[in-house]
């Protein structure tokens, strides 16, 4: 599997009402860190995950978390 494009080293710090969204995988969406398409016709796909409770959350913007993502796990440090 190809390696996603680093959108940032650093997560995204974003103030989410509850409801579903789509984390971009491949590092190429122009609407980090979410997705707007830019990985068709490529391995990657998004990544749905809900939130439940209105909040800051901080989102994976290096595409690397140990997780497999959505959200920041501090492995952007080690970049």
């Amino acid at each position: 599997m190809a390696d996603p494009v680093i959108a940032q080293k650093a997560p995204y710090a974003k103030e989410l009402a509850a409801g579903d969204y789509y984390w971009c995988s491949c590092g190429m969406s122009k609407n980090q860190p979410f997705c707007d398409g830019s990985h068709k016709g490529s391995e990657f796909t998004p990544k749905k995950f809900t939130v439940t409770e209105p909040k800051t959350y901080y989102v994976c913007g290096c595409k690397m978390a140990k997780s497999g993502g959505p959200f920041c796990d501090g492995t952007h440090k080690s970049l």
